[in-house]
């Protein structure tokens, strides 16, 4: 039975959950697969004294991994740009198959090594990257692939779902953020999940994947979630709605939307029930309709799972002796399309509007025409006198679908007015239909 190299460059969280499992499952994957996955190497910067490597040749640097000639799949999991990326290219300059759990590697410098592998002809992968343990990359590129993708969606930050589902029993973002920092789910520098860089890097790969498009994470639109109020997570709710922390890829004939922000969504849709630190992401495709694949989105062996069935996958390739792969995004370079990120401001969509009043005849007329005067439909409107506060009554409004330069132009004069006090509070809604 042939053997299959493999070796690992990282012993963190998730590389260690790959090696335990590679390890506990070898048996399972032989019988599954026909040939033997054995790890051949590993390398990290400090020894972790928790695994027993056996005579597993161990070392320091990572580049051992990729230079040792004995390596047919090359494991990143060191997290990052500059390094991953030179261990990477490297790993193909040496004829290696990659396998990498790093989004923000693929996010920003993917098209360099997919174009790098395709020349090689070697396989890069990247599912655990996206949504931990959730295959939905797989589901994208190969379930999907008979379908037109219109649009993706999704919870693919749980660190943002842990918070805001936190915050649903009147909890502030700053004490529920500590805990998560507490629990290990947000890290000491919480930016990239509070602030939706995260996400904005998983749903890059994701609308390339889906649409057939270069990478373009540096045009994707980020919005966080610390400026979200337990006071409107409540009155979203009496709205009929959840505020979830969304990335959102839709294609249209211009080009395509790419943004990642707080978003209003029915509470009876399914996404919406999707709580903690678990994922969930949507897919809509013109044969088979609206899917949704959920999941945990992180976790050492959750993300291990999806890390192993990419090693599988690749040394398929080696012990069949096949070039035979599933293009990198999906799609043969050939017919990737050169469609644009829209900005923001084309962007349609409905709108929760918090407006914080003086409590004077005439304010909500003035509101009322100023909206209308911009093309913008009011679906409802919520004012509650038990609310008034020294002089000060919000005000929430939920309006039809407009476009976001509308609805920025209306902000603006609006908080021109004399009796608006503060900034206007804007959250975006979709209904997903």
């Amino acid at each position: 039975m042939k053997d299959v190299n493999v070796g690992i460059c990282g012993l963190g969280t998730v590389g260690g959950g790959t090696f335990n499992v590679l390890t506990r499952n070898a048996s399972l994957i032989t019988g599954r697969t026909g040939f033997n996955l054995r790890i051949a190497r590993v390398a990290t910067r400090t020894p972790r004294k928790e695994f027993d490597l056996g005579d597993i040749p161990f070392s320091t640097d990572i580049f051992d991994v990729v230079n040792d000639p004995s390596v047919d799949v090359v494991v990143e999991l060191i997290g990052g740009y500059d390094t991953a990326r030179e261990l990477v290219l490297a790993a193909i300059r040496n004829g290696k198959h990659v396998v990498t759990a790093n989004k923000a590697l693929i996010a920003v410098h993917g098209n360099e090594i997919f174009e790098a592998a395709a020349k090689q002809n070697v396989i890069v992968s990247y599912e655990a990257g996206v949504a931990g343990g959730i295959p939905v990359i797989k589901a994208v590129r190969e379930g999907m692939a008979a379908n037109r993708v219109d649009w993706i969606a999704g919870i693919i930050n749980g660190t943002g779902n842990y918070i805001l589902t936190e915050m649903r029993a009147g909890r502030e973002f700053a004490e529920v953020l500590k805990e998560a920092q507490d629990l290990g789910y947000a890290e000491a520098d919480p930016t990239f999940d509070v602030e939706g860089i995260d996400a904005a890097h998983k749903l890059t790969i994701l609308a390339s994947a889906g649409f057939g498009v270069p990478l373009q994470f540096e045009k994707a639109y980020t919005e966080g979630i610390s400026e979200i109020t337990p006071y409107d997570i409540a009155h979203a709710e009496i709205l009929g709605y959840r505020i979830k922390h969304l990335g959102i890829a839709r294609r249209r004939d211009e080009g395509i939307e790419l943004r990642v922000h707080p978003t209003l969504v029915p509470r009876s849709h399914l996404i919406a029930q999707v709580d903690g630190v678990l994922n969930a992401v949507l897919v809509d495709g013109d044969a088979v309709g609206q899917t949704m694949y959920y999941g945990p989105g992180a976790g050492d062996e959750a993300t291990a799972s999806a890390v192993i069935a990419d090693i599988i996958d690749a040394a398929r390739s080696v012990a069949a002796k096949s070039n035979q792969r599933v293009p990198y995004l999906g799609f043969e370079p050939a017919a990737m399309e050169d469609l644009p990120v829209l900005p923001m401001e084309d962007v349609q969509s409905a709108y929760y509007l918090r407006i914080q009043a003086l409590d004077r005849p005439g304010v909500l007329a003035k509101v009322a025409s100023i909206l209308s005067e911009h093309g913008i439909n009011i679906e409802s409107i919520m004012q509650k006198e038990s609310e008034l506060k020294d002089g000060r009554i919000p005000v929430i409004i939920l309006t039809h679908t407009v476009q976001e330069r509308q609805i920025n132009r209306a902000i603006e004069e609006l908080e021109a007015l004399s009796d608006i006090d503060e900034k206007v509070v804007r959250i975006r809604a979709e209904n997903f239909n």
